[in-house]
């Protein structure tokens, strides 16, 4: 898939089209020049390139470039709640989680899935509570140290 094929499936498509696997924010704006309607900062758990860059490094490059117009999500290493309110301080828009809903589905089906949403919701909400925010509005991104 090229961008030209992107830019064609944006224009045919009835939904909003989000392009992942954004890990470089000219590749960000690339996106939005297409006229995706938001890019997911994915290095899709590493496994394709296994030096690859982390998501949490990239993220905030990309949520400067693309400033504000469209919507930012990021995906990888989300494990705990706390990997929520971190992302969300570095930009994010949404935060999405992969193995522990799988993980989740394995041990106990749709209700492991419900459960495991159930503990990241509860640990993003103590975490927001130890940080001082009492709305996802007030998650800064002074909550997370960058070397």
């Amino acid at each position: 898939m090229d961008w030209g094929e992107l830019a064609w499936l944006r224009s045919v498509s009835p939904i909003p089209v989000i392009a992942k696997g954004i890990l470089r924010a000219d590749d960000a704006l690339r996106a939005l020049e297409t006229g995706c309607d938001g890019v997911w900062v994915s290095n899709h758990g590493g496994r394709q390139l296994d030096t690859s860059i982390a998501t949490a490094e990239a993220l905030p490059e990309i949520v400067e470039a693309v400033g504000g117009r469209t919507l930012v999500g990021v995906d990888g290493g989300v494990r705990r709640g706390i990997d929520v309110l971190k992302a969300l301080a570095l930009g994010a828009d949404f935060v999405a989680i992969g193995r522990p809903a799988l993980w989740g589905l394995a041990v106990r089906g749709d209700a492991g899935v419900q459960h495991v949403m159930e503990i990241l919701r509860d640990e993003l909400s103590l975490a927001m509570a130890l940080a001082g925010c009492r709305t996802i509005g007030e998650i800064m991104p002074d909550l997370v140290v960058r070397a």
